[in-house]
């Protein structure tokens, strides 16, 4: 049973004296502190150190390529970073089946990205809307200062809306629309935001009109990670006869209207749907952890996208025609490819190498095939073999390690498992049979 003393001042003490607290506290054998150590990096270690607050080790995943990604006519090796052998065999099978097929078809519909200035006032926001062009001036004026150097990048404030939040009449909103250009902007949206709040609480307040109504109070500014205007589209298409690779023991029609009916039951069953979208940032989460992006925000905004129409839906619809099979993925992406990670982290600047990417909207083009080749290859494998089939044959390597088998007994249970069901139970039972013979 773990002690449960509260530990005060934790940050401030040395690495090596984090962990002999926690070992001694939480009664930890020397392994932990060995395998801790393991982990250091021998020559960047602080470098990585920095990046997080109370660092002791560093905890690797693989750093993984897709390739053959056409997008747009462009092919491109896509660097993933995931745990999942699955996704990546996914994404690299899919992307070199649409790339002999027309490719990932995709295009930026808008990158739009939002502040938001809550504020309090007993007045109706309909009067302070009166004042539009004062407010203006005012958001111009508070963050000239820190606004130059993006617009010389072509970015900026874009527009704003007054709106009071629904069921809280007497809380509003000022909603701030911006262009962020190549960078994510969360920090740049943020210092905008704190510029503003006072002024315009100092103008509410000073302008007598709008004091008669009650005196305004500002509660909090922050950037919105929903941006249901940051859209990037991402479509594949091709005859439907051409899909006799992925069809298996179905004519590519049946397996196309199968493919079809699974879409459909995402977009109007949520708990398919949800499963569904998952398969979708199994793609995009790999590219967008492997960029230093936030996938933490990327993942919020878009699953509240998936949930606009009142009920959460499949990100993707499937058309088909007599002849012709058309999938299309519609995802926000809030992106950036300068500042946070991709300045410091080596392995972020090492997958800009690759990619050859320092535009935001050439990344999220990238980001959004490599969802769609994950979702394509999810559908493709539920509706025809079974999703278990593939994923438990790549993942036969992961139970061999848990279960300290030799090279020579991986070598003969990948042999073994050609065409069996893979289990651990019926990987450690191979292994003990094996065992028995020697």
């Amino acid at each position: 049973m773990q002690n449960n003393n509260i530990i005060r001042g934790f940050s401030k003490l040395s690495r090596q004296e984090k962990i002999k607290l926690i070992t001694n506290q939480l009664n930890l054998s020397e392994e932990v502190e060995g395998d801790l150590d393991r982990y250091l990096h021998p020559t960047d270690q602080s470098l990585f150190s920095d990046i997080s607050e109370n660092t002791v080790s560093n905890y690797y995943l693989p750093f993984s390529l897709a390739p053959n990604f056409l997008i747009n006519d462009q092919v491109y090796i896509v660097p993933m970073v995931i745990e999942e052998s699955s996704v990546v065999a996914a994404a690299s099978k899919a992307a070199s089946f649409w790339a002999k097929n027309g490719g990932f078809k995709t295009k930026v519909i808008n990158t739009q990205k939002n502040g938001q200035i809550f504020f309090s006032w007993n007045g109706p926001i309909e009067k302070l809307k009166e004042y539009g062009l004062e407010i203006e001036e005012l958001i111009k004026k508070a963050t000239d200062p820190v606004t130059s150097n993006m617009k010389a990048r072509g970015g900026g404030i874009t527009g704003f809306k007054l709106k009071t939040i629904e069921n809280m009449d007497h809380t509003h909103e000022l909603l701030i629309h911006f262009n962020t250009v190549n960078s994510m902007g969360a920090n740049f949206i943020n210092t905008c935001l704190e510029k503003i709040a006072d002024p315009l609480i100092d103008f509410i307040n000073e302008k007598a009109e709008l004091q008669s109504l009650g005196m305004a109070e500002h509660i909090m500014s922050i950037l919105s990670n929903y941006t249901p205007e940051c859209i990037v589209e991402c479509s594949v298409q091709c005859p439907i006869e051409q899909l006799a690779p992925y069809s298996g023991d179905y004519t590519p029609k049946q397996f196309a209207t199968r493919f079809k009916t699974a879409v459909d039951i995402a977009i109007n069953d949520p708990y398919r749907a949800v499963t569904h979208n998952k398969g979708i940032f199994n793609g995009i989460d790999a590219v967008v952890l492997a960029t230093g992006n936030d996938f933490r925000a990327v993942e919020a905004g878009a699953q509240a996208y998936a949930s606009k129409s009142g009920q959460y839906r499949s990100l993707t619809q499937c058309e088909l025609t007599e002849t012709d099979f058309k999938y299309t993925l519609k995802v926000p992406l809030a992106l950036g490819t300068v500042g946070g990670l991709t300045n410091i982290h080596p392995m972020v600047k090492t997958a800009f190498k690759i990619l050859g990417s320092s535009n935001a909207e050439q990344l999220m083009e990238i980001v959004a095939a490599a969802g769609m080749a994950n979702n394509f290859s999810a559908v493709t494998a539920l509706t025809t073999t079974g999703i278990q089939k593939g994923h438990m044959k790549l993942h036969l390597g992961n139970i061999l390690t848990s279960l300290q088998a030799t090279n020579e007994e991986k070598t003969l249970a990948q042999e073994y498992f050609t065409n069996k069901t893979v289990s651990h139970t019926a990987v450690q039972d191979f292994l003990i049979h094996c065992r028995k013979q020697v």
